[in-house]
């Protein structure tokens, strides 16, 4: 299995310490993070860990707005209802008593909303209850501050206008400390804007009619100028109404034309027969109109002929019946004569009285189509005239019309906007809502702590527990040590707590079961896992100073040495030696010394007082040259010290700007990284996981120290430790 492999499946508990080979770093060798998401569960650990400062902020927020609720001046809210009839005319005469309101609702009641806030229906009203002063406003100093303070618009913060949905109603709404001065300012404002109204109405309806009176003197003038050029007109053609005038020679004409025509008609007939009978044709003269008389002659005449011819038939020449039928014959001849020649003068007469009638008639004809003309010609400006007559006319009439109608509207009071239900004082306040307060205040207070405890954890870039640093770091956390208070700040030294059989507590030192309990699990975690080679050496480091290291180190030696095992603790810090002060033992010579040559590292071994199974090498005397020799000599002691000791501890300086952690890490089995919970940032951790990847040391994994009880894994376990002693006892 891969080394990270074997680091992601151990998280908390000791896992396989991972061969020696190259390392693949999962966080990358800038920051040494590894980009995984943080799983739910982290976010349930975070509210239990903070569980009691977010109860008590919380806590604290309610109660401060009970305080500050119950402090506060309780506010009644009276409200008065306005009925905004969109069906009511405005007018009760003239074209507004018959207009249609427009499907404008939305947009008809904003602009009321807006009318009832606006500074010309609250200045009254707040000039007469004082309302400025009530909110706060200090006329006086706004005065002083400005000279046009006072002039401002009018604005109340506690008023309130509403418009339930789908309703015509206007809700106007005022808050105020008393009871009755809040109904008594929501019925104000609701009269003041009926009043307002109103006024504006009549105010439009008498500046129009204002208007239209300037414009009836002008139009009563070119009405009467305009009547006088028509009447001028028509004394001037003589005619009351021309038109129909008009009309008559119209029909006159036609029927003289009608006439003409028959006329003419006539005298070609009457030419046709005088020219017939002017050459005595006694046919032509038979088919005139005088015909049918010399007709009957021209029958008598063949009668007489008929019987002349039998009377000298039968009787001679001197035969009176001879001489009497040729008398009649000679008769009816002459009348024949006579007749034809009459006939002849009659249908002469009569051409001559139908060409006469002919040429009258064409004369009347021309006669009136001229008059005709000449009247109709006239009768365009005569119509032009009386038209522009009547139309000034009604307009004048029109304009009066409506002057009187804009006067009976503007003294009628429009209906449409009312007060349907007046504001009465209101029995409960309406501010504060102390359930409400309180009910956002836990809620706000809520949110705001799991929201800081949520941020602080994303902006914490320390370690803090063995999940994290798992998951984060992609490391195997082999160890968890608690929080000692006692020792804060001070070594403790070691034989204050040894009693020369082995390593023991005293009754003084209870705090510290829970350590020694996790030191024992820790050194049991690293050396009892099946590796491929056995681990003789190893090395104690930390990322900066103040990490605890030297403090494990020296209970890992007590812990190992208690279980009658050989063990060497080396004091590898030669900067700032402290295991020689734990253990109450001269400082030199030492490890330091050992590396310049001056002894042997046999020479340089102290017993540990009381613990016979444990050998110290203390650091040695300060010097600049020894860290520099670390290299190969360090090796070789611990290879040469490996065959008499079970086990070396190596308690190194801090990796990060040291040079000789590096060197040491590469000459021990096995490194071990102490980080402070809380303490320690990540990125530092993370670096020194880096380096030592880097040299392909055989990092065993990281020691969480100093974790407190907000961790709740370990937390749990120390109560089941307190437990089992407590039932062991």
């Amino acid at each position: 299995m891969s080394r990270n492999q074997d680091s992601i499946s151990s998280v908390a508990l000791p896992g396989r310490i991972p061969a020696a080979g190259p390392p693949t770093p999962a966080w990358g060798a800038e920051t040494g993070l590894a980009e995984q998401g943080t799983p739910l569960a982290h976010y349930l650990w975070l509210l239990r860990r903070h569980r009691w400062r977010i109860l008590a902020f919380v806590a604290a927020s309610v109660v401060a707005t009970a305080v500050i609720s119950a402090r506060l001046t309780p506010l009644y809210e009276a409200t008065a209802t306005i009925d905004v009839d969109r069906e009511a005319p405005s007018g009760i005469v003239g074209e507004e008593a018959l207009r249609i309101p427009a499907n404008d609702a939305d947009q008809f009641l904003a602009t009321q909303i807006k009318l009832i806030q606006s500074d010309s229906v609250l200045r009254p009203v707040a000039e007469a209850y004082r309302l400025r002063e009530l909110e706060g406003w200090d006329a006086r100093e706004e005065t002083v501050r400005s000279g046009r303070a006072a002039q401002a618009p009018v604005v109340l913060k506690r008023l309130k206008v509403t418009r339930p949905t789908n309703t015509y109603l206007l809700l106007i709404s005022y808050r105020a400390a008393d009871p009755k001065l809040a109904a008594d300012v929501a019925n104000a404002i609701a009269h003041s804007y009926l009043e307002h109204t109103y006024k504006i109405r009549f105010r439009s309806s008498a500046s129009l009619s204002a208007f239209m009176e300037k414009q009836l003197e002008e139009l009563k003038a070119k009405m009467e100028r305009s009547s006088a050029a028509l009447a001028q007109f028509e004394r001037e053609l003589n005619v009351i109404h021309p038109e129909e005038k008009t009309s008559i020679l119209s029909a006159r004409l036609l029927q003289l034309n009608t006439e003409y025509t028959n006329a003419q008609a006539e005298r070609l007939r009457r030419e046709a027969a005088w020219q017939s009978v002017r050459d005595g044709d006694l046919e032509a003269a038979q088919a005139s109109s005088q015909g049918e008389s010399l007709r009957r002659l021209v029958e008598r005449l063949q009668e007489a002929q008929e019987n002349f011819a039998r009377v000298r038939a039968h009787y001679g020449a001197n035969h009176p019946e001879y001489r009497k039928a040729a008398a009649q014959l000679g008769e009816i001849e002459r009348l024949i004569d006579q007749t034809r020649r009459n006939i002849r003068e009659r249908v002469q007469i009569e051409y001559e009285e139908a060409l006469r009638r002919e040429q009258m008639l064409q004369g009347a004809v021309n006669e009136t189509k001229a008059e005709f003309d000449r009247l109709n010609a006239r009768s365009f400006e005569y119509q032009a005239l009386k038209r522009e007559a009547e139309a000034d006319k009604k307009l004048y009439e029109e304009l009066v019309r409506k002057i009187k109608e804009a006067g009976i509207n503007a003294s009628f009071q429009d209906s449409s906007i009312r007060l349907a239900d007046p504001a009465r004082p209101p029995v409960k306040p309406v501010f504060p809502k102390m359930k409400l307060n309180l009910a956002l205040a836990f809620l706000f207070s809520l949110l705001i702590a799991v929201g800081a405890a949520v941020v602080s954890d994303a902006l914490d870039d320390t370690v803090r527990d063995p999940e994290q640093v798992a998951r984060l770091l992609a490391v195997d956390v082999i160890g968890t040590l608690p929080v000692v208070k006692d020792w804060r700040g001070r070594p403790v030294p070691v034989a204050a707590r040894t009693n020369g059989k082995g390593v023991a507590l005293t009754p003084a030192d209870a705090g510290a079961v829970g350590y020694d309990e996790s030191i024992r699990t820790l050194r049991n975690s690293i050396l009892l896992v099946d590796f491929e080679r056995r681990l003789r050496s190893l090395l104690i480091t930390s990322a900066a100073p103040g990490e605890g290291k030297s403090t494990i180190a020296v209970h890992l030696a007590l812990a190992h040495a208690g279980q009658r095992r050989r063990t060497l603790l080396i004091d590898g810090d030669l900067r700032r030696p402290s295991v020689h002060r734990r253990f109450d033992v001269p400082a030199a010579p030492g490890l330091s010394s050992v590396l310049l040559g001056e002894v042997s590292w046999r020479q340089a071994i102290v017993p540990a007082a009381l613990i016979p199974e444990l050998d110290l090498l203390p650091a040695g005397p300060p010097s600049r040259r020894a860290p520099d020799l670390v290299g190969d000599t360090l090796a070789a002691i611990l290879e040469e010290a490996a065959r008499h000791y079970d086990l070396i501890l190596l308690d190194g300086p801090p990796l990060l700007g040291f040079a000789e952690p590096l060197e040491m890490a590469r000459a021990v089995d096995g490194v071990i990284v102490i980080a402070r919970a809380g303490e320690t940032s990540r990125k530092a951790v993370g670096s020194v996981l880096t380096a030592l990847q880097r040299l392909r040391a055989g990092v065993l994994g990281v020691v969480l120290n100093e974790v407190g009880a907000d961790v709740e894994s370990y937390y749990h376990y120390k109560k089941y430790y307190r437990y089992y002693r407590q039932t062991t006892l």
